[in-house]
Formats: C-alpha cells, sequence, structure tokens
C-alpha cells in the first residue's frame, strides 16, 4: 500500500480528521512561569496546523494548583488568565484549518517543580526511580511523595474534570488524559509504585481503578459529544525498560476499563524509544493491536512514526488507526505536506529539543508562503 495511507481521513468520535498523522504530546516548557500559554506558544502550535496535521495534541498542562505541576514554566489550564492563553492558541489552530486536542497532565511523584508548594503526592510513599531530567531544569533524584489519602484523590480528579470542562470552555477540539511515562495516572498502574492495599492497590484491575476515576470524572465534565482520549505506556520518563509484569492480559484489562470508562481513543507511547522495541507483549502481539481488537475503538500508535515505512505498515497493516509524531514533527512541521508532495523529510537535529531554538526558527516559518 501506498505511503499515501497516512493522508487518508480518519473520525474519531465526532471529530473528523484529514489524514491520520498527529503531533504527539511534547513538553515545551515555554510560558513565563505563570503557567499561561504565550503568543509564540500560539505560533508554535499553529504551526503544525499549517504544515497539514490532521491533529495536534498539546504538551501535559498541569491540573490544579496544589499537586499537578511538573516543571518549571508548564502551562496550566486553571486560571482564567491561562484558560484564555490556551483559548488563543486553539484560535490560531483553528485559523489554519487544524484540530487540537489538549493534553491533562498531574506529575505526581515526578514533579521537579511546583510553583504552589515543595511536597508531592503518589499511590504510596515510594522514591522515583533515577533522577531529575536537567532538560526540565531538574537536578538530583526526586523527593520521596506521600501516600495520597482519599480525600487528596478525589482532589486530583476533580481538577483533571475542571480542566476538562475549561478546555472545551477553551474552544479545544478534545482532551487527552495523560496516563503515561510515569505520571501519577501510570504510578497507579505501575506495581512498585503502587503498594497500597486498598482498593486502588493490588491487582491490575484495582490498580486501574484511579485512571478510570479520572476518565468518568473528565466523560461527566465534557458531556457525551466532546472527544476524550487517554495516552497509556509501559516505560517511563525515569525507567524507560519497565513493561507490564502481567504482559497482554495487564494490557487487556487496562484497556477494557478506560474504555469502559468513557474514553473515545487510546494513544500508546513509547518514551523515546522505537515502537518495534517497546509496543511487543509477552504473547507476541502489541500494544496497539491489542488495544483495538479489545476496545474497538480508533488506536494512536508513537515512536519512530517519522519514518515513511513505519509509518505505512503500522496503518496499512492494521496496527493503529493514526500515528503520532514527536522529533520528526519537531524538525517537520511540514511533514504531511512533504509527504503528499514526494519530498523527504528533514533529518532531527538534537539541538531542537529546546524550546528557545524551537521559538526563534518560527519567525522564519511564519514569514514563509503558506500553501
Amino acid at each position: 500500500m501506498s505511503d499515501r495511507v497516512a493522508l487518508t481521513p480518519v473520525r474519531i468520535a465526532g471529530l473528523e480528521l484529514p489524514n491520520r498523522v498527529a503531533v504527539a504530546p511534547m513538553s515545551r516548557v515555554s510560558t513565563s512561569g505563570d503557567g499561561v500559554p504565550t503568543a509564540r506558544m500560539a505560533q508554535y502550535y499553529a504551526r503544525y496546523a499549517h504544515g497539514g496535521f490532521g491533529l495536534v495534541i498539546t504538551e501535559g498542562t498541569y491540573t490544579d494548583q496544589r499537586y499537578s505541576q511538573a516543571y518549571p514554566n508548564q502551562p496550566a489550564i486553571v486560571s482564567a488568565a491561562q484558560i484564555e492563553g490556551w483559548r488563543r492558541v486553539v484560535r490560531a489552530v483553528h485559523e489554519a484549518r487544524g484540530r487540537i486536542v489538549l493534553q491533562l497532565m498531574h506529575a505526581g511523584a515526578l514533579s521537579q517543580h511546583n510553583r504552589h508548594r515543595t511536597d508531592t503526592i503518589a499511590p504510596s510513599a515510594v522514591p522515583p526511580a533515577g533522577t531529575k531530567m536537567s532538560a526540565y531544569g531538574g537536578e538530583g533524584p526526586y523527593r520521596t511523595p506521600r501516600a495520597a489519602t482519599r480525600s487528596e484523590l478525589a482532589e486530583a480528579v476533580e481538577g483533571f474534570a475542571r480542566s476538562a470542562a475549561a478546555a472545551r470552555v477553551a474552544g479545544f477540539d478534545g482532551v487527552e488524559v495523560h496516563g503515561a511515562n510515569g505520571y501519577l495516572v501510570d504510578q497507579f498502574l505501575t506495581t512498585y509504585t503502587n503498594v497500597r492495599d486498598d482498593e486502588y492497590g493490588g491487582d491490575p484491575h484495582r490498580r486501574v481503578r484511579f485512571a478510570t476515576e479520572v476518565v468518568g470524572a473528565v466523560r461527566e465534565a465534557v458531556g457525551a459529544d466532546f472527544p476524550v482520549g487517554i495516552r497509556l505506556s509501559q516505560s517511563k520518563v525515569n525507567d524507560v525498560g519497565y513493561r507490564w509484569p502481567g504482559g497482554a492480559r495487564e494490557a487487556e484489562v487496562i484497556f477494557r476499563a478506560v474504555a469502559e470508562a468513557g474514553v473515545d481513543y487510546l494513544h500508546l507511547a513509547s518514551e523515546g524509544q522505537d515502537w518495534a522495541d517497546s509496543a511487543t507483549l509477552d504473547d507476541g502481539s502489541t500494544v496497539t493491536r491489542l488495544a483495538r481488537k479489545t476496545t474497538g475503538l480508533p488506536v494512536i500508535a508513537n515512536g519512530g512514526m517519522h519514518a515513511l515505512g513505519r509509518a505505512r505498515s503500522i496503518l496499512a497493516g492494521g496496527e493503529a488507526d493514526l500515528v503520532a509524531l514527536g522529533r520528526g514533527a519537531l524538525a517537520n512541521p511540514d511533514w504531511p505536506l512533504r509527504l503528499a508532495a514526494g519530498r523527504d523529510p528533514r533529518p532531527f537535529e538534537p539541538e531542537i529539543l529546546r524550546p528557545d531554538v524551537t521559538l526563534a526558527s518560527q519567525d522564519a516559518w511564519e514569514a514563509a508562503p503558506r500553501p
């Protein structure tokens, strides 16, 4: 099948997308420290819509003023100013005929900076693996978190719900719950960070409970007609080798539970790894194919999808319904247009991961002629 399978339309709930290529969520830490999205952020996201991406998924956006913030300069959607800032971003993307989904994120134990407090919460009082990420202003080991109380968990769930409702007010086309990469929702799914002996800990059916409560609250807040997704992963920013110990059986429990809670799509992430290295389960199936089979919902695959052969084989082979590009999108904000024109993508340069470099390149991008 032609590489152009990626350019065929697809539907997520009531959202019609012109193609199957999405911009993956990437932390850009580009606010001024107040959590308010900036004009340059609006330009940054709009350029992907100008470049032909069918869907843009924002960076992880924190959801409350207590424990959810992960990084300095991370955007939020809590205050009126933050909501208005995101409204400007959405307007810029829509003016470029794009569609944009807001990713909702709670850092939990992996908080490197929180302007509201210094302590952290998690499922259990377990020190996180690894060390903080210097690219996001961190240094040294993570703090040992407190085991969250039931009331604190309820507050976190409510933060997701309020932020989802605010995203709809701001004009977003949908929301995505960040349940991947080692942050709070994923901490509940992970055996060694969740050693609780209550209804939130133990077997996979109980460990997925927090995720389903978040999804259910988000669904109730936005209504039945607003797309809601969830991003899941086995690996983490601080533990790339972790895999669900129950393999395909555990994955099936997780996928079925979040689907029944009300998501419209699943986004399976690879956390900086190639899809082939992280997607295969113990029975030889892949997380993306299993998610499609288990839920019947659209699935987004992530991990090395900027390679044309990989994207084609994933989509044409029934592994996923969409592909999400991270570093490939940074290097090629016009990747879908290049594919349509038969042009090779630009190579990725590591320096572009720096937000200041990305933003500085936008002046030239904005001045470029539009197709």
